[in-house]
């Protein structure tokens, strides 16, 4: 984790955003059987128990009930993101998980957000919320609320990043705060997972500097570099 400039749970006045310069445009999300082909291009599908034609049908029905431009996900429980993360690439850098993030695949979506049953579904009008950076997770997720979006899950935020990988960019990335990991009794633990790039340093090693990381940083916490990705809906294969 980096560097923070608060102490987990702080809470300071009305969040501003961080004043910085507003980042190139970046490609679209690809039709969803392009998608799906390059999750099997990856490898993903058998990673998940499924075969690649079992993807295409099940892409071939999602397409027909959604919008262009949306992102095809893998549910989580067929593969988790540290199955995931050592897929992603910047360059000849692989993604990789954040050495005290062991427990990464206990994350799970927050109260209140559902995910879809079937093995694949498809969000829609995914952002990476670069008009949040500087607030919190405990400031952003009520605003998310109010903008009737839903944030997205980790796996959500990885498998953006596979099929776009340069919506991971040094000073905007993205955290994933519809995932938490639930502690007894009910509480929450305070990290909240993001994605962005390794500089290097501390326990990542020099050899993973420019390498796309999933880490944490605290929910009171606020970051500069970070926005806070969402969709506007999930949207499951119908039923057959």
């Amino acid at each position: 984790m980096t560097s923070t400039t608060t102490a987990p749970h702080a809470r300071a006045a009305t969040p501003v955003a961080a004043p910085s310069v507003a980042p190139p445009p970046r490609p679209g999300l690809r039709p969803l059987a392009d998608q799906a082909e390059r999750l099997v291009t990856l490898g993903v599908h058998e990673l998940a128990g499924l075969s690649a034609a079992e993807v295409r049908d099940v892409v071939g029905h999602l397409a027909q009930g959604v919008p262009d431009g949306g992102l095809l996900v893998v549910h989580p429980r067929l593969v988790p993101p540290s199955v995931l993360a050592p897929l992603l690439r910047l360059g000849d850098k692989e993604g990789f998980v954040v050495v005290d993030m062991e427990d990464v695949d206990r994350f799970e979506p927050i109260e209140g957000l559902t995910l879809p049953e079937g093995p694949l579904y498809v969000v829609t009008g995914v952002e990476r919320g670069d008009d949040m950076a500087n607030w919190s997770p405990d400031e952003a997720l009520p605003e998310i609320t109010r903008r009737d979006r839903t944030p997205l899950v980790l796996g959500e935020g990885i498998h953006w990043a596979l099929q776009v990988p340069d919506v991971v960019e040094r000073n905007h990335c993205y955290m994933t705060i519809g995932s938490r990991l639930r502690k007894a009794p009910g509480r929450l633990d305070a990290r909240t997972p993001a994605v962005w790039i390794s500089n290097g340093t501390g326990r990542d090693g020099k050899e993973r500097r420019g390498a796309p990381k999933v880490g944490w940083c605290w929910a009171g916490n606020r970051h500069t570099w970070l926005g806070f990705a969402s969709g506007a809906r999930r949207i499951g294969a119908p039923t057959r």
